[in-house]
Protein backbone atom coordinates (compact mmCIF):
# COMPACT_ATOMS: atom_id res chain seq x y z
CA UNK A 1 0.00 0.00 0.00
CA UNK A 2 1.01 3.52 -0.69
CA UNK A 3 -0.24 4.97 2.35
CA UNK A 4 1.22 2.52 5.04
CA UNK A 5 3.44 -0.32 5.68
CA UNK A 6 3.01 -3.34 8.11
CA UNK A 7 5.51 -3.46 10.75
CA UNK A 8 6.67 -6.42 11.44
CA UNK A 9 7.17 -7.36 15.64
CA UNK A 10 10.00 -10.24 16.39
CA UNK A 11 9.57 -13.78 17.28
CA UNK A 12 11.63 -13.91 20.76
CA UNK A 13 11.76 -17.53 22.58
CA UNK A 14 10.45 -16.98 25.96
CA UNK A 15 11.10 -18.87 28.85
CA UNK A 16 8.28 -20.77 28.79
CA UNK A 17 9.36 -23.06 26.30
CA UNK A 18 12.24 -24.64 28.15
CA UNK A 19 10.65 -25.70 31.31
CA UNK A 20 7.97 -27.45 32.67
CA UNK A 21 4.32 -25.78 31.73
CA UNK A 22 4.36 -22.37 33.64
CA UNK A 23 0.70 -21.32 34.82
CA UNK A 24 -0.08 -17.79 34.10
CA UNK A 25 -3.26 -16.04 35.38
CA UNK A 26 -4.42 -14.93 32.09
CA UNK A 27 -3.61 -15.65 29.25
CA UNK A 28 -5.38 -13.86 25.54
CA UNK A 29 -5.40 -15.44 21.93
CA UNK A 30 -5.15 -12.95 19.11
CA UNK A 31 -3.67 -9.17 19.48
CA UNK A 32 -5.82 -7.80 17.38
CA UNK A 33 -8.26 -4.51 18.41
CA UNK A 34 -10.26 -6.51 21.12
CA UNK A 35 -7.32 -8.98 22.68
CA UNK A 36 -5.31 -5.94 22.92
CA UNK A 37 -7.77 -3.65 24.45
CA UNK A 38 -8.58 -6.73 27.11
CA UNK A 39 -4.65 -6.84 28.02
CA UNK A 40 -4.26 -3.11 28.49
CA UNK A 41 -7.39 -3.05 30.40
CA UNK A 42 -6.22 -5.57 32.75
CA UNK A 43 -2.89 -4.34 33.24
CA UNK A 44 -4.20 -1.15 34.26
CA UNK A 45 -6.21 -2.94 36.86
CA UNK A 46 -3.07 -4.71 37.83
CA UNK A 47 -3.39 -7.99 36.26
CA UNK A 48 -1.13 -9.52 34.13
CA UNK A 49 -1.55 -11.16 30.96
CA UNK A 50 -0.07 -13.06 28.14
CA UNK A 51 -1.65 -12.51 24.41
CA UNK A 52 -0.77 -15.18 21.58
CA UNK A 53 -0.91 -14.29 18.33
CA UNK A 54 -0.12 -16.33 15.32
CA UNK A 55 1.18 -13.40 12.71
CA UNK A 56 3.79 -11.03 13.28
CA UNK A 57 1.95 -7.77 12.21
CA UNK A 58 -0.46 -5.55 12.29
CA UNK A 59 -3.97 -6.34 9.81
CA UNK A 60 -3.85 -5.99 6.41
CA UNK A 61 -6.27 -3.50 4.99
CA UNK A 62 -8.92 -1.43 6.11
CA UNK A 63 -10.78 -3.44 8.05
CA UNK A 64 -13.08 -2.31 10.44
CA UNK A 65 -12.80 1.65 10.47
CA UNK A 66 -15.91 3.61 12.39
CA UNK A 67 -15.07 3.77 16.05
CA UNK A 68 -18.34 5.34 17.80
CA UNK A 69 -18.47 7.21 20.45
CA UNK A 70 -18.41 5.26 23.50
CA UNK A 71 -15.61 2.82 21.93
CA UNK A 72 -13.45 6.62 22.30
CA UNK A 73 -14.89 6.73 25.56
CA UNK A 74 -13.37 3.56 26.14
CA UNK A 75 -10.17 3.68 24.00
CA UNK A 76 -9.69 7.28 25.93
CA UNK A 77 -9.41 5.42 29.40
CA UNK A 78 -7.23 2.73 27.52
CA UNK A 79 -4.27 5.76 27.13
CA UNK A 80 -5.29 5.67 23.13
CA UNK A 81 -8.32 7.89 22.38
CA UNK A 82 -6.33 11.09 21.66
CA UNK A 83 -3.76 8.56 18.77
CA UNK A 84 -7.04 7.50 17.09
CA UNK A 85 -9.16 10.70 17.24
CA UNK A 86 -5.66 12.56 16.17
CA UNK A 87 -5.10 10.40 13.71
CA UNK A 88 -8.61 9.50 11.95
CA UNK A 89 -11.44 11.40 10.60
CA UNK A 90 -14.37 12.62 12.92
CA UNK A 91 -17.83 13.07 11.76
CA UNK A 92 -21.85 13.15 12.84
CA UNK A 93 -23.38 13.79 9.58
CA UNK A 94 -24.28 11.27 7.60
CA UNK A 95 -26.57 11.35 3.91
CA UNK A 96 -28.73 8.74 2.51
CA UNK A 97 -29.16 8.98 -1.88
CA UNK A 98 -32.01 7.25 -3.72
CA UNK A 99 -30.55 6.97 -6.81
CA UNK A 100 -28.88 10.49 -7.71
CA UNK A 101 -31.20 12.31 -5.33
CA UNK A 102 -30.56 13.33 -1.77
CA UNK A 103 -33.39 11.61 0.51
CA UNK A 104 -32.40 13.05 3.82
CA UNK A 105 -29.58 14.10 5.62
CA UNK A 106 -29.35 12.91 9.74
CA UNK A 107 -26.86 13.93 12.31
CA UNK A 108 -25.52 11.39 14.87
CA UNK A 109 -24.48 14.17 17.53
CA UNK A 110 -26.71 17.34 17.20
CA UNK A 111 -26.23 18.67 21.18
CA UNK A 112 -23.00 20.61 22.40
CA UNK A 113 -20.86 19.18 25.23
CA UNK A 114 -19.08 15.92 23.67
CA UNK A 115 -15.73 15.32 23.83
CA UNK A 116 -16.15 13.32 20.84
CA UNK A 117 -17.45 12.90 18.27
CA UNK A 118 -19.98 10.61 17.10
CA UNK A 119 -17.50 8.37 15.13
CA UNK A 120 -14.10 8.49 13.78
CA UNK A 121 -12.71 6.99 11.22
CA UNK A 122 -9.51 5.56 11.06
CA UNK A 123 -8.02 2.49 8.97
CA UNK A 124 -7.72 -0.70 11.41
CA UNK A 125 -4.15 -1.44 10.83
CA UNK A 126 -3.37 1.91 12.04
CA UNK A 127 -5.68 1.32 16.10
CA UNK A 128 -3.59 -1.85 15.85
CA UNK A 129 -0.28 -0.50 15.74
CA UNK A 130 -1.21 2.52 18.25
CA UNK A 131 -2.66 -0.55 20.80
CA UNK A 132 0.36 -2.80 20.42
CA UNK A 133 2.50 0.31 21.24
CA UNK A 134 0.23 1.25 24.20
CA UNK A 135 0.59 -2.20 25.27
CA UNK A 136 4.65 -2.23 24.72
CA UNK A 137 4.57 0.96 27.77
CA UNK A 138 3.16 -1.93 30.78
CA UNK A 139 5.11 -4.43 31.45
CA UNK A 140 2.52 -6.35 32.65
CA UNK A 141 1.65 -7.40 29.09
CA UNK A 142 3.50 -10.26 27.82
CA UNK A 143 2.64 -9.94 23.62
CA UNK A 144 4.01 -12.80 21.90
CA UNK A 145 4.29 -12.81 18.01
CA UNK A 146 4.08 -15.86 16.07
CA UNK A 147 2.96 -18.32 18.66
CA UNK A 148 0.02 -20.25 17.05
CA UNK A 149 -2.59 -22.15 19.50
CA UNK A 150 -2.83 -25.93 18.39
CA UNK A 151 -4.72 -26.79 21.57
CA UNK A 152 -6.65 -25.93 24.32
CA UNK A 153 -8.34 -28.62 26.88
CA UNK A 154 -10.04 -26.89 29.72
CA UNK A 155 -10.60 -28.06 33.44
CA UNK A 156 -12.17 -27.05 36.35
CA UNK A 157 -9.68 -24.44 37.30
CA UNK A 158 -8.16 -23.22 33.75
CA UNK A 159 -6.86 -24.67 30.57
CA UNK A 160 -4.24 -26.54 28.94
CA UNK A 161 -2.50 -24.39 26.02
CA UNK A 162 -0.37 -26.00 23.37
CA UNK A 163 1.36 -23.31 21.38
CA UNK A 164 3.00 -23.91 18.11
CA UNK A 165 5.85 -21.21 17.57
CA UNK A 166 9.20 -21.01 14.83
CA UNK A 167 11.17 -23.39 17.53
CA UNK A 168 8.91 -25.76 17.82
CA UNK A 169 5.47 -26.35 20.08
CA UNK A 170 5.23 -25.71 23.83
CA UNK A 171 2.46 -25.69 26.62
CA UNK A 172 1.35 -23.46 28.93
CA UNK A 173 -1.51 -23.48 31.71
CA UNK A 174 -3.70 -20.51 32.18
CA UNK A 175 -6.05 -19.99 35.08
CA UNK A 176 -8.56 -18.00 32.30
CA UNK A 177 -8.30 -18.08 28.90
CA UNK A 178 -9.75 -15.09 26.83
CA UNK A 179 -10.39 -16.51 23.22
CA UNK A 180 -9.84 -12.89 21.21
CA UNK A 181 -9.59 -14.72 17.67
CA UNK A 182 -11.57 -13.36 15.34
CA UNK A 183 -14.86 -14.75 13.23
CA UNK A 184 -12.96 -17.72 12.94
CA UNK A 185 -12.01 -18.33 16.01
CA UNK A 186 -9.42 -21.61 16.38
CA UNK A 187 -10.21 -22.02 20.13
CA UNK A 188 -14.11 -22.16 19.52
CA UNK A 189 -13.00 -24.74 16.49
CA UNK A 190 -10.67 -27.13 19.12
CA UNK A 191 -13.46 -27.24 21.65
CA UNK A 192 -16.11 -27.91 19.01
CA UNK A 193 -17.97 -24.95 19.68
CA UNK A 194 -20.50 -23.05 17.25
CA UNK A 195 -21.83 -20.00 16.94
CA UNK A 196 -25.90 -20.31 15.92
CA UNK A 197 -27.69 -17.60 13.40
CA UNK A 198 -28.24 -16.56 9.40
CA UNK A 199 -25.90 -16.01 6.56
CA UNK A 200 -27.00 -13.47 4.50
CA UNK A 201 -27.13 -14.30 0.62
CA UNK A 202 -25.53 -11.21 -0.46
CA UNK A 203 -21.53 -10.18 -1.25
CA UNK A 204 -20.42 -6.48 -0.85
CA UNK A 205 -16.80 -5.80 -2.59
CA UNK A 206 -14.63 -3.28 -0.01
CA UNK A 207 -12.14 -0.82 -1.89
CA UNK A 208 -9.77 1.30 -0.46
CA UNK A 209 -8.75 3.91 -2.69
CA UNK A 210 -5.93 6.65 -1.90
CA UNK A 211 -7.71 10.02 -3.73
CA UNK A 212 -7.39 13.59 -3.06
CA UNK A 213 -11.18 14.82 -3.40
CA UNK A 214 -13.23 17.89 -1.87
CA UNK A 215 -16.42 14.76 -0.94
CA UNK A 216 -16.97 16.26 3.06
CA UNK A 217 -16.12 14.22 5.73
CA UNK A 218 -19.50 12.09 5.95
CA UNK A 219 -21.14 8.69 5.53
CA UNK A 220 -22.94 8.59 2.07
CA UNK A 221 -24.87 5.63 1.14
CA UNK A 222 -26.60 5.46 -2.07
CA UNK A 223 -29.66 3.04 -2.85
CA UNK A 224 -30.17 1.96 -6.86
CA UNK A 225 -27.42 4.59 -7.59
CA UNK A 226 -26.76 5.23 -11.55
CA UNK A 227 -23.62 4.65 -11.49
CA UNK A 228 -24.36 0.76 -9.58
CA UNK A 229 -28.09 0.42 -10.74
CA UNK A 230 -30.22 -1.91 -8.35
CA UNK A 231 -27.76 -2.34 -6.20
CA UNK A 232 -26.19 -0.04 -2.89
CA UNK A 233 -23.14 2.01 -2.33
CA UNK A 234 -21.31 3.31 0.64
CA UNK A 235 -18.70 6.11 0.96
CA UNK A 236 -16.36 6.95 3.42
CA UNK A 237 -13.27 8.74 4.20
CA UNK A 238 -10.29 7.37 5.87
CA UNK A 239 -7.07 8.96 7.23
CA UNK A 240 -4.46 9.84 4.98
CA UNK A 241 -6.79 10.74 1.78
CA UNK A 242 -7.75 6.82 1.66
CA UNK A 243 -11.32 6.65 0.99
CA UNK A 244 -13.34 3.21 1.79
CA UNK A 245 -16.44 2.17 -1.15
CA UNK A 246 -18.59 -0.48 -0.26
CA UNK A 247 -20.53 -2.06 -3.71
CA UNK A 248 -23.11 -4.60 -3.12
CA UNK A 249 -22.28 -7.45 -5.56
CA UNK A 250 -25.39 -9.80 -5.30
CA UNK A 251 -24.92 -13.18 -4.38
CA UNK A 252 -23.92 -15.06 -7.48
CA UNK A 253 -20.61 -13.03 -7.70
CA UNK A 254 -17.60 -14.46 -7.72
CA UNK A 255 -15.47 -13.25 -4.89
CA UNK A 256 -11.66 -14.03 -6.19
CA UNK A 257 -12.91 -12.64 -9.80
CA UNK A 258 -14.68 -9.28 -7.96
CA UNK A 259 -11.40 -8.85 -6.41
CA UNK A 260 -8.68 -8.07 -9.81
CA UNK A 261 -8.24 -4.17 -10.59
CA UNK A 262 -9.74 -5.36 -13.75
CA UNK A 263 -13.18 -5.62 -12.51
CA UNK A 264 -13.07 -2.98 -9.79
CA UNK A 265 -11.65 -0.10 -12.20
CA UNK A 266 -14.83 0.06 -13.86
CA UNK A 267 -17.26 0.15 -10.49
CA UNK A 268 -14.89 3.19 -9.63
CA UNK A 269 -14.53 5.21 -12.90
CA UNK A 270 -18.40 4.55 -13.35
CA UNK A 271 -18.87 5.89 -9.82
CA UNK A 272 -16.14 8.86 -9.74
CA UNK A 273 -15.94 10.16 -12.97
CA UNK A 274 -13.24 9.55 -15.66
CA UNK A 275 -10.94 12.33 -14.98
CA UNK A 276 -10.65 10.74 -11.17
CA UNK A 277 -7.25 10.26 -9.95
CA UNK A 278 -6.88 7.21 -7.28
CA UNK A 279 -5.01 4.42 -6.83
CA UNK A 280 -6.63 0.80 -5.68
CA UNK A 281 -5.37 0.10 -2.00
CA UNK A 282 -6.83 -2.58 -1.26
CA UNK A 283 -10.25 -5.21 -2.15
CA UNK A 284 -11.45 -7.50 0.01
CA UNK A 285 -15.35 -9.44 -0.74
CA UNK A 286 -17.55 -9.79 2.25
CA UNK A 287 -20.47 -11.55 3.52
CA UNK A 288 -23.29 -10.55 5.55
CA UNK A 289 -23.27 -12.87 8.48
CA UNK A 290 -25.63 -12.31 11.53
CA UNK A 291 -24.30 -14.78 14.38
CA UNK A 292 -23.00 -15.71 17.92
CA UNK A 293 -22.26 -18.51 20.22
CA UNK A 294 -25.06 -19.29 22.96
CA UNK A 295 -22.76 -18.05 25.75
CA UNK A 296 -19.77 -16.62 25.71
CA UNK A 297 -18.30 -18.38 29.51
CA UNK A 298 -17.90 -21.92 28.88
CA UNK A 299 -16.09 -22.62 32.62
CA UNK A 300 -12.35 -20.77 32.41
CA UNK A 301 -12.78 -20.20 28.59
CA UNK A 302 -14.53 -17.10 27.54
CA UNK A 303 -15.03 -14.83 24.05
CA UNK A 304 -14.88 -11.57 23.49
CA UNK A 305 -15.20 -9.36 20.16
CA UNK A 306 -16.03 -11.33 17.10
CA UNK A 307 -14.94 -14.64 18.31
CA UNK A 308 -18.33 -14.67 20.34
CA UNK A 309 -20.64 -12.72 17.57
CA UNK A 310 -20.28 -11.51 13.98
CA UNK A 311 -22.68 -8.85 12.70
CA UNK A 312 -22.42 -7.33 9.14
CA UNK A 313 -20.47 -4.41 9.15
CA UNK A 314 -23.13 -1.58 7.95
CA UNK A 315 -24.08 0.06 11.51
CA UNK A 316 -20.41 -0.48 12.44
CA UNK A 317 -21.90 -2.77 15.59
CA UNK A 318 -18.47 -5.31 15.15
CA UNK A 319 -15.39 -3.74 16.83
CA UNK A 320 -17.30 -1.15 18.62
CA UNK A 321 -19.57 -4.12 20.30
CA UNK A 322 -15.91 -5.89 20.55
CA UNK A 323 -14.60 -3.03 23.29
CA UNK A 324 -17.65 -3.09 25.08
CA UNK A 325 -16.81 -6.54 26.25
CA UNK A 326 -13.78 -5.88 26.88
CA UNK A 327 -15.07 -2.89 28.70
CA UNK A 328 -17.18 -5.09 30.86
CA UNK A 329 -15.14 -8.26 31.39
CA UNK A 330 -11.93 -6.85 32.65
CA UNK A 331 -12.76 -5.15 35.96
CA UNK A 332 -14.77 -8.15 36.93
CA UNK A 333 -12.24 -10.55 36.07
CA UNK A 334 -9.33 -8.08 37.61
CA UNK A 335 -11.48 -8.48 41.00
CA UNK A 336 -12.28 -12.07 40.46
CA UNK A 337 -8.77 -13.00 40.04
CA UNK A 338 -7.81 -10.54 43.57
CA UNK A 339 -10.34 -12.85 45.77
CA UNK A 340 -12.40 -9.72 45.95
CA UNK A 341 -15.71 -10.85 43.68
CA UNK A 342 -17.11 -14.58 43.28
CA UNK A 343 -16.08 -15.90 39.85
CA UNK A 344 -20.20 -16.00 39.59
CA UNK A 345 -19.38 -12.32 38.85
CA UNK A 346 -17.99 -13.55 35.37
CA UNK A 347 -21.40 -14.98 34.49
CA UNK A 348 -22.65 -11.33 34.56
CA UNK A 349 -20.27 -10.75 31.42
CA UNK A 350 -22.29 -13.44 29.52
CA UNK A 351 -25.53 -12.03 30.59
CA UNK A 352 -25.06 -8.68 29.92
CA UNK A 353 -23.22 -9.18 26.41
CA UNK A 354 -25.19 -11.58 25.21
CA UNK A 355 -28.09 -9.37 25.75
CA UNK A 356 -26.24 -6.70 23.87
CA UNK A 357 -24.89 -8.98 20.76
CA UNK A 358 -28.79 -9.85 20.42
CA UNK A 359 -29.18 -6.05 20.19
CA UNK A 360 -26.53 -5.94 17.47
CA UNK A 361 -27.94 -8.35 15.53
CA UNK A 362 -31.36 -7.35 15.58
CA UNK A 363 -30.43 -4.05 14.03
CA UNK A 364 -27.89 -5.64 11.71
CA UNK A 365 -30.54 -8.10 10.17
CA UNK A 366 -32.83 -5.48 10.08
CA UNK A 367 -30.33 -3.27 8.05
CA UNK A 368 -29.29 -6.31 5.59
CA UNK A 369 -33.22 -6.88 4.46
CA UNK A 370 -33.55 -3.15 3.93
CA UNK A 371 -30.38 -2.84 1.99
CA UNK A 372 -30.70 -6.02 0.25
CA UNK A 373 -34.29 -6.57 -0.10
CA UNK A 374 -35.11 -10.21 -1.07
CA UNK A 375 -38.68 -9.68 -2.95
CA UNK A 376 -40.13 -7.12 -5.52
CA UNK A 377 -42.95 -6.12 -3.00
CA UNK A 378 -39.97 -5.51 -0.22
CA UNK A 379 -37.89 -3.52 -2.98
CA UNK A 380 -40.95 -1.44 -3.27
CA UNK A 381 -41.49 -1.06 -0.14
CA UNK A 382 -37.96 0.21 0.66
CA UNK A 383 -38.43 2.69 -2.45
CA UNK A 384 -41.05 4.13 -1.43
CA UNK A 385 -39.80 5.18 2.71
CA UNK A 386 -37.16 6.72 1.09
CA UNK A 387 -38.69 8.69 -1.47
CA UNK A 388 -41.22 9.62 1.69
CA UNK A 389 -38.00 10.52 3.59
CA UNK A 390 -37.48 13.90 1.41
CA UNK A 391 -40.77 15.26 2.65
CA UNK A 392 -41.77 13.43 5.92
CA UNK A 393 -39.27 13.12 8.73
CA UNK A 394 -41.44 9.74 9.93
CA UNK A 395 -40.22 8.31 6.91
CA UNK A 396 -36.72 8.65 7.66
CA UNK A 397 -37.12 6.49 11.16
CA UNK A 398 -37.90 3.75 8.50
CA UNK A 399 -35.11 3.87 6.53
CA UNK A 400 -32.10 1.50 7.25
CA UNK A 401 -28.75 2.00 5.74
CA UNK A 402 -27.31 0.13 9.09
CA UNK A 403 -28.90 1.79 12.63
CA UNK A 404 -25.13 2.83 13.52
CA UNK A 405 -23.69 1.53 16.90
CA UNK A 406 -24.51 3.08 20.10
CA UNK A 407 -23.94 1.49 23.76
CA UNK A 408 -26.04 -1.48 25.17
CA UNK A 409 -28.09 -0.02 28.00
CA UNK A 410 -28.33 -2.64 30.82
CA UNK A 411 -31.19 -1.57 32.46
CA UNK A 412 -32.40 -5.21 33.41
CA UNK A 413 -28.73 -6.38 34.49
CA UNK A 414 -29.07 -8.45 38.22
CA UNK A 415 -26.26 -5.95 38.86
CA UNK A 416 -28.41 -3.01 38.90
CA UNK A 417 -29.77 -1.99 41.66
CA UNK A 418 -33.41 -0.44 40.76
CA UNK A 419 -34.41 3.47 41.98
CA UNK A 420 -36.33 3.67 44.81
CA UNK A 421 -36.27 7.32 44.70
CA UNK A 422 -39.04 8.10 41.99
CA UNK A 423 -38.77 11.03 40.78
CA UNK A 424 -35.66 10.39 38.70
CA UNK A 425 -35.78 11.21 35.42
CA UNK A 426 -36.37 7.89 33.34
CA UNK A 427 -36.65 9.39 29.78
CA UNK A 428 -34.38 8.13 26.60
CA UNK A 429 -30.70 8.87 27.38
CA UNK A 430 -31.26 8.91 31.03
CA UNK A 431 -28.75 7.82 33.43
CA UNK A 432 -30.52 5.02 34.44
CA UNK A 433 -29.08 1.62 36.51
CA UNK A 434 -27.42 0.10 33.92
CA UNK A 435 -26.68 3.20 31.44
CA UNK A 436 -23.32 4.15 30.09
CA UNK A 437 -22.41 7.13 31.74
CA UNK A 438 -22.88 10.44 30.05
CA UNK A 439 -20.10 12.62 29.00
CA UNK A 440 -20.03 16.35 30.33
CA UNK A 441 -17.46 19.55 30.40
CA UNK A 442 -15.61 19.99 33.69
CA UNK A 443 -13.40 21.83 35.31
CA UNK A 444 -11.22 19.40 37.72
CA UNK A 445 -7.94 18.30 38.71
CA UNK A 446 -7.89 15.57 36.05
CA UNK A 447 -8.78 16.85 33.28
CA UNK A 448 -12.04 19.22 31.61
CA UNK A 449 -14.40 16.01 30.83
CA UNK A 450 -16.30 14.45 32.93
CA UNK A 451 -15.23 10.78 32.01
CA UNK A 452 -11.72 11.53 32.63
CA UNK A 453 -12.72 11.33 36.53
CA UNK A 454 -14.51 8.28 36.48
CA UNK A 455 -13.83 4.27 35.36
CA UNK A 456 -11.31 1.58 36.41
CA UNK A 457 -12.80 1.96 39.80
CA UNK A 458 -15.93 2.24 41.50
CA UNK A 459 -17.17 5.92 41.59
CA UNK A 460 -19.63 7.79 43.75
CA UNK A 461 -20.69 10.84 41.61
CA UNK A 462 -22.21 13.46 44.28
CA UNK A 463 -23.50 16.22 43.76
CA UNK A 464 -22.74 18.76 46.61
CA UNK A 465 -21.66 18.52 49.62
CA UNK A 466 -23.79 15.14 50.47
CA UNK A 467 -21.02 12.51 51.30
CA UNK A 468 -18.73 13.57 54.49
CA UNK A 469 -15.20 13.36 54.74
CA UNK A 470 -15.45 10.57 57.08
CA UNK A 471 -17.51 8.44 54.66
CA UNK A 472 -15.24 9.45 51.78
CA UNK A 473 -12.39 7.72 53.75
CA UNK A 474 -14.63 4.76 54.54
CA UNK A 475 -15.18 4.00 50.88
CA UNK A 476 -11.65 4.61 49.91
CA UNK A 477 -10.36 1.83 52.28
CA UNK A 478 -13.05 -0.65 51.74
CA UNK A 479 -12.64 -4.07 50.31
CA UNK A 480 -13.54 -3.05 47.19
CA UNK A 481 -12.72 0.44 47.38
CA UNK A 482 -15.01 3.39 46.08
CA UNK A 483 -13.75 6.92 44.76
CA UNK A 484 -15.95 10.40 45.71
CA UNK A 485 -16.15 12.66 42.55
CA UNK A 486 -18.14 16.13 44.12
CA UNK A 487 -19.62 17.80 41.56
CA UNK A 488 -19.60 21.52 43.06
CA UNK A 489 -20.16 22.73 46.87
CA UNK A 490 -16.49 23.40 49.14
CA UNK A 491 -13.44 21.02 49.39
CA UNK A 492 -14.75 17.40 50.72
CA UNK A 493 -11.25 15.75 52.51
CA UNK A 494 -11.04 12.59 49.99
CA UNK A 495 -13.14 13.92 47.34
CA UNK A 496 -11.91 14.80 43.96
CA UNK A 497 -14.11 18.22 43.27
CA UNK A 498 -15.14 19.05 40.03
CA UNK A 499 -17.33 22.02 38.86
CA UNK A 500 -20.33 21.61 36.84
CA UNK A 501 -18.70 24.35 33.96
CA UNK A 502 -22.37 24.11 31.86
CA UNK A 503 -24.84 22.59 33.97
CA UNK A 504 -24.49 19.81 31.75
CA UNK A 505 -23.11 16.98 34.32
CA UNK A 506 -26.39 17.92 36.40
CA UNK A 507 -28.80 17.88 33.50
CA UNK A 508 -27.73 14.42 31.97
CA UNK A 509 -27.38 12.89 35.47
CA UNK A 510 -30.62 14.66 36.77
CA UNK A 511 -28.23 15.46 39.89
CA UNK A 512 -29.90 18.06 42.48
CA UNK A 513 -27.85 19.06 45.40
CA UNK A 514 -27.39 16.06 47.55
CA UNK A 515 -28.00 13.28 44.77
CA UNK A 516 -25.94 10.46 44.73
CA UNK A 517 -24.72 8.39 41.38
CA UNK A 518 -22.43 5.04 42.08
CA UNK A 519 -20.98 4.20 39.10
CA UNK A 520 -19.00 0.57 37.85
CA UNK A 521 -15.49 0.39 36.94
CA UNK A 522 -16.71 -0.03 33.49
CA UNK A 523 -18.44 3.71 33.36
CA UNK A 524 -21.84 2.11 33.81
CA UNK A 525 -24.66 3.74 36.03
CA UNK A 526 -24.75 0.90 39.07
CA UNK A 527 -27.37 2.88 41.29
CA UNK A 528 -28.88 6.01 42.19
CA UNK A 529 -30.46 8.17 44.93
CA UNK A 530 -31.54 11.30 46.23
CA UNK A 531 -29.45 11.06 49.22
CA UNK A 532 -26.39 9.39 50.43
CA UNK A 533 -26.94 6.57 52.93
CA UNK A 534 -23.33 4.47 53.58
CA UNK A 535 -25.34 1.10 53.80
CA UNK A 536 -27.51 1.21 50.63
CA UNK A 537 -23.95 2.52 48.80
CA UNK A 538 -22.52 -0.60 50.45
CA UNK A 539 -25.02 -3.03 49.47
CA UNK A 540 -25.20 -1.38 45.91
CA UNK A 541 -21.54 -2.39 45.70
CA UNK A 542 -21.95 -5.46 46.76
CA UNK A 543 -24.89 -6.62 44.56
CA UNK A 544 -23.07 -4.98 41.30
CA UNK A 545 -19.65 -7.24 42.49
CA UNK A 546 -21.54 -10.70 43.23
CA UNK A 547 -21.10 -10.49 47.01
CA UNK A 548 -24.38 -10.09 47.88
Amino acid sequence: MKTYTNPVYPYRRHADQDGAPARHDVVIVGAGPIGLALAIDLALHGVGCVVLDEDETVSVGSRAICYAKRALEILDRLGVGQRIVDKGVGWNVGRVFLRDALAYRFDLLPETGHRRPAFVNLQQYWLEQFLVERAGELPAIDLRWRNKVTGVVPHADGATVTVDTPDGPYTMQAGWLIACDGARSPVRHLLGLESEGQVFRDRFLIADIHMQSDFPTERWFWFDPPFHPDQSVLLHRQADDVWRIDFQLGWDADPEDEKRPERILPRLRAMLGPDAKFEIEWASVYTFQCRRMKSFRHGRVVFAGDSAHLVSPFGARGANSGFQDTDNLAWKLALVLAGRAPERLIDSYDAERTFAADENIRNSTRATDFITPKSAASRTFRNAVLELAKEHPFARRLVNSGRLSVPAVLADSALNTPDTDADFARTPGAMIPGAPAADAPVAGPLGDWLLGHVGNDFTLLAFGNAVGGADVAALAHAPIPCRVVQVGGGATAGATVIEDREGLVARRYDGRFGTIVLLRPDQHVAARWRAFDAARVRAAMARATCND
